[in-house]
């Protein structure tokens, strides 16, 4: 994979400024962090050399001097809502984090049930959280929140919180989504410890857009096409222009909110210093870009990514129009087609050669290779093999599971299992790989290559299931597929005897 982002300069410069942030303000910082703290596949993905955890390594500087407090909406708990990356619910999600936390080494200090109104199920969730001997407290709802900031800075307001006892200077508010709460969990603290005569600040911690690039650079546009599904629109941020006579970039939500947090700061503090919303981030990422040329080209691709992503959820019915729309806007300003992928032109060149569905990948040495499907195996399983024999130098004709074990699995796919699909999916492709490389030197050269494929692209050109989908994202691999359903009679071509 070609790197573009310094993550050991990230590292430090990061926590380094945090710090000093801390200092700004005295006694304690609330730091919102949007975004998610690990797990980070998409600034992986636009940022090449950035790994998914490396903000969480990033805190790990300053550990000693941070706990962490996770948010979660009574509203989210009582709909059920969902990671659609994780496909898990927000209430296991908070579980979930604070174990991953803890094994981190970080303190986890309590959960804010934020939205409360009542909700039987989010009552129920924290009565279980307290049976685990988790703090939880509950924040509740703000007759006219954010606007109506007399009400909101009141002893009838934020003055009805459950006041959060932490013990630290960083105090790190995430949460398992958006919507959560987790800025007005900050802002809560900030007004009950003014009550209690501790200075405490806010900052921001939010890696997209990135303030210092311009406009419309692809790192900044992949964002939105991140959230093309939130409607969130980058752009320059007035109060900034405005106060330094300089260019940065924000997004529409916090622009439209800073005059509120400007007169809430004013209220509890009698003074805001934040003269603009990009003045209240602490993000230093931008300047941790060590090859702009690759970062860019990996934001074109996620932008295309995120486009056939669109099309391929429209196609399974979701109502997602607007969503599509807004993507294609961004294709169009970016000036990218789904042709700026080798691998999408070599997969549709493939399929039609063929009269088969087909995928293409392309390599860390700029070669694409392709497959199509087959009797046995799925175009995405021959693909990766197809590609493991190339990096390994196998012969192509060279076949490293044989029929005859490949066979077996079928049957009890479909006549014990009752699957509709006989072809082996890329995760039994890799189980099958395994198990040969104990007695086949082709076998563990081709598995031992698996880590060279992290940053390729690929393209199919049939929608993918899940599984197959989740192994190309564990290994790193940018997927992308036409919006086209396997239809029933693809399976026929194949029968058991």
């Amino acid at each position: 994979m070609k790197i573009g982002f310094d993550k050991d300069k990230y590292l430090k410069i990061q926590s380094e400024h945090i710090k000093e942030r801390i200092a700004q303000f005295g006694d304690k910082l609330y730091m919102e962090f949007g975004g998610k703290l690990f797990d980070d596949y998409h600034a992986s993905r636009v940022l090449p050399g950035f790994e998914p955890d490396s903000k969480l390594k990033m805190l790990t500087h300053l550990k000693d001097d941070a706990e962490i407090v996770i948010a979660i909406s009574a509203i989210d708990i009582e709909k059920n809502k969902v990671r659609n990356d994780l496909g898990i619910t927000y209430d296991v999600d908070v579980l979930r984090l604070r174990e991953e936390f803890q094994s981190r080494g970080f303190l986890v200090s309590a959960v804010v049930v934020t939205h409360f109104s009542g909700q039987p199920s989010a009552a129920a969730f924290q009565a279980r959280l307290e049976k685990l001997g988790i703090k939880t407290y509950r924040h509740y709802i703000i007759e006219g929140y954010p606007t109506n900031v007399d009400l909101i800075a009141s002893d009838e307001g934020f003055g009805k919180d459950e006041f959060v006892e932490t013990s630290r200077p960083l105090v790190i508010v995430t949460a398992p989504g958006p919507g959560s709460g987790k800025m007005a969990v900050c802002l809560s603290q900030l007004y009950n410890e003014r009550r209690r005569g501790v200075k405490a600040g806010y900052a921001k911690f939010e890696t997209f857009p990135i303030w210092n690039l311009p406009l419309k650079h692809p790192v900044n546009m992949a964002y939105e096409a991140a959230t093309a599904d939130l409607d969130d629109v980058n752009m320059i941020d007035p109060f900034h222009l405005e106060a330094y006579g300089t260019i940065a970039v924000n997004y529409n939500r916090d622009v439209e909110i800073f005059p509120v947090l400007d007169a809430l700061f004013t209220q509890i503090y009698g003074k805001n210093i934040y003269k603009s919303p990009t003045d209240m981030g602490v993000n230093m990422i931008g300047f941790c870009i060590s090859d702009d040329d690759v970062c860019r080209e990996a934001a074109n691709n996620e932008i295309i990514r995120r486009y056939y992503t669109g099309l391929c959820n429209l196609a399974e019915g979701e109502d997602n129009e607007a969503e599509v729309a807004k993507l294609q806007l961004l294709l169009k300003q970016a000036n990218l087609a789904s042709e700026y992928r080798r691998v999408t032109v070599a997969a549709k060149q493939k399929q039609e050669s063929s009269g088969e569905y087909a995928a293409a990948m392309e390599l860390p040495d700029g070669t694409v290779v392709t497959a199509k499907q087959s009797s046995l195996l799925g175009p995405s399983a021959a693909l990766l093999l197809n590609a493991l024999k190339y990096m390994a130098g196998i012969p192509h004709p060279v076949k490293l599971i044989p029929a005859d074990m490949i066979e077996p699995i079928q049957k009890t796919k479909v006549s014990y299992l009752h699957g509709r699909n006989p072809r082996l999916h890329t995760d039994e492709v890799l189980v099958a790989l395994s198990m040969l490389s104990l007695s086949d030197e082709n076998c563990r050269k081709a598995i031992d290559c698996l880590p060279m494929l992290r940053g390729c692209q690929v393209h199919c050109t049939v929608m993918l299931t899940e599984v197959d989908r989740k192994v190309f994202k564990k290994l790193g691999i940018g997927l992308t597929c036409e919006p086209v359903r396997k239809t029933s009679s693809s399976y026929r071509k194949f029968s058991l005897q």
